[in-house]
């Protein structure tokens, strides 16, 4: 893929990103380092992108697509459905059982992914 100086950017702003970022908010950061970049041209770049593994997109309920680069390590997202707020985590525990069920249904697990849906509790309790 050749890496145009917008390209780059779209990857830099992607690559800086804490959240997981719409097509619109991607374009709006990224038009804040380089003004001359389109929605045409993000929504492209994202796409190769995607298809190129460097990119995950993510639906979480909300109707827009979410992007993230593509982990290095698995992880799984649980979902603030009030806040949108969306929080990356990893157990062990959940890993096992996952292979466990596979096993037991006589596959060998390659890949999976897990989203969790909740509301911060009133106790606030983690």
């Amino acid at each position: 893929m050749k890496m145009t100086e917008q390209r780059r950017v779209i990857a830099r702003v992607l690559s800086e990103a804490t959240d997981h970022p719409d097509v619109e908010q991607v374009y709006r950061r990224a038009t804040k380092i380089d003004p001359k970049i389109s929605i045409a041209t993000v929504y492209r770049t994202v796409r190769l992108f995607e298809e190129a593994n460097i990119l995950d997109r993510h639906d979480f309920g909300d109707g827009r697509s979410r992007y993230e680069e593509s982990p290095a390590e698995h992880h799984d997202h649980l979902i603030d459905v009030q806040s949108g707020e969306v929080i990356e985590f990893r157990n062990e525990e959940i890993e096992e059982l996952q292979r466990l069920v596979a096993r037991k249904l006589g596959f060998d697990l390659v890949g999976h992914r897990l989203e969790l849906y909740g509301k911060r509790s009133r106790r606030g309790e983690h």
